[in-house]
């Protein structure tokens, strides 16, 4: 007795692998698929699938977005897969604890300034390896330029 398949088979999905060829980013997925099967956490299960996506899934995040989504939440890292760039519009720059990919020089800098500090992927599994204490933000996805022209013909 074999199982009744439709013409063309079962469906098996397969999570989607990087393509990145950044040695970096290839090392921080098998440390965060490590983590993810090891330990119970969600948090690490998000950041290894966040990490996996295409670049155009990454956006970037402003300081001025950043700061904003981290009033009230002192002592906690800001956790961004993918870079956080500098606005001109923010002033004054809260302390920080943030974590991302990539940092603009002027954001990294910016943020030092302020007495906050600028962590990466690797630091933070070191210091939170379960993912508390954290707060995981994301950029707009569909603020690209090119997404302006999608929609209905």
């Amino acid at each position: 007795m074999g199982i009744d398949i439709e013409a063309g088979g079962r469906v098996k999905s397969k999570a989607r692998v990087t393509k990145s060829e950044n040695p970096y980013t290839r090392l921080l997925c098998k440390l965060y698929k490590f983590l993810a099967r090891r330990t119970d956490s969600k948090f690490n299960k998000v950041i290894l699938k966040r990490l996996n996506v295409t670049r155009k899934s990454k956006p970037p995040l402003s300081l001025q977005k950043l700061s904003k989504l981290m009033e009230g939440k002192d002592g906690k890292i800001a956790v961004v897969v993918g870079p956080v760039t500098d606005d001109k519009r923010l002033y004054e720059v809260p302390k920080l604890s943030v974590c991302a990919l990539r940092f603009t020089e002027t954001a990294r800098a910016s943020i030092v300034k302020a007495g906050g500090e600028c962590l990466t992927f690797d630091k933070l599994a070191l210091r939170s390896p379960l993912g508390k204490g954290t707060v995981l933000l994301r950029g707009p996805v569909k603020a690209r330029a090119a997404e302006r022209h999608f929609g209905k013909a």
